[in-house]
This record gives C-alpha cells, sequence and structure tokens, in this order.
C-alpha cells in the first residue's frame, strides 16, 4: 500500500482552484467551438462555386447564378414563421437556434431537375457564418410546395 501526503498552504490551494478552472473554462470554450447548424460537419461554403457544388451534391442541378439573394438578421428568438420553418429544418439535421442574432444570407437557384417539373421550382439555402444553416426546395404559386433539401424519390 502506498500513501502519500503534501501540505497544502491556503495559497497553494487558491491557486490550485483558480488553475482547475482556467483549465474547465478553456476545455469549455474548446469543446463549444462548433460552427452553427454545424451538427454533422457541414462543408464551408465561402462561394458561389462551393455553394452549387454543394446542391449538386443532393442531387439537384441548379442555374449557375442565384436568381435572388437576401441577408438579414435572425431574430433573439425564434416566433412564427421561423418557428415552423425551423420545424423543416430539425427533420433535415439543420437548427436556426443555432444562429439566433446572428447574420444569416439567403441564395435562391432555379432547380432545372425538378421530377415532373421543368420550371417554377426554386432551392433557398440559408448561410450563416460560410456554414449551411437552413435550406427547402419550394415551388411559389397556385399548387406551389414547400420541402426540405433531400431529392425526391417519388413526386406526386
Amino acid at each position: 500500500m502506498l500513501i502519500w501526503t503534501t501540505r497544502f498552504s491556503r495559497k497553494k490551494a487558491v491557486l490550485t482552484v483558480i488553475a482547475m478552472g482556467l483549465v474547465m473554462v478553456v476545455l469549455i470554450l474548446l469543446s463549444g467551438r462548433t460552427e452553427p447548424g454545424n451538427s454533422s460537419a457541414q462543408p464551408v461554403l465561402t462561394d458561389n462555386s462551393q455553394r452549387v457544388e454543394y446542391l449538386r451534391s443532393l442531387g439537384w442541378e441548379v442555374s449557375g447564378e442565384p436568381v435572388e439573394t437576401l441577408q438579414f438578421l435572425l431574430p433573439e428568438k425564434l416566433e412564427e414563421p421561423y418557428l415552423s420553418y425551423n420545424e423543416l429544418q430539425l427533420s433535415q439535421g439543420f437548427d436556426l437556434t443555432a444562429c439566433l442574432g446572428k447574420q444569416l444570407e439567403r441564395y435562391t437557384y432555379a432547380v432545372t431537375n425538378y421530377p415532373g417539373r421543368p420550371e417554377g421550382v426554386q432551392v433557398n439555402l440559408y448561410i450563416c457564418e460560410d456554414y449551411p444553416v437552413a435550406g427547402d426546395i419550394c415551388c411559389p404559386g397556385a399548387g406551389g410546395f414547400q420541402a426540405g433539401l433531400a431529392f425526391p424519390e417519388e413526386c406526386a
């Protein structure tokens, strides 16, 4: 049996507690350094070609340039219509709550390969700090729809 003893003065005890606290703070900060919406290692999308390639990797053929871009500040608290929209995002692995109070960019592209609809379909891709944090496929107007980014297996 080995017994080890040491003498701790109050000064050493206080310094030890402070040092351990600093180590814990550093570990917490480092473990919390995830990117917005990065629950499954999302790619960095810093330019248009990367965004187009990302959408192609999901199965979508899109126009080379966005038909619309928009920048906006996401509120500090999600309320409608963001709450409903975030439900769609949660179902596909995104979460807008990671970007509360931050600047988002929305890039809208024309989709050219939606099954059964050669035109009128768009994809919206939301970017926060160069990471995709939300997205949807939509067809505005009568008979329109809104769905997640997954390429449809079957279309009604």
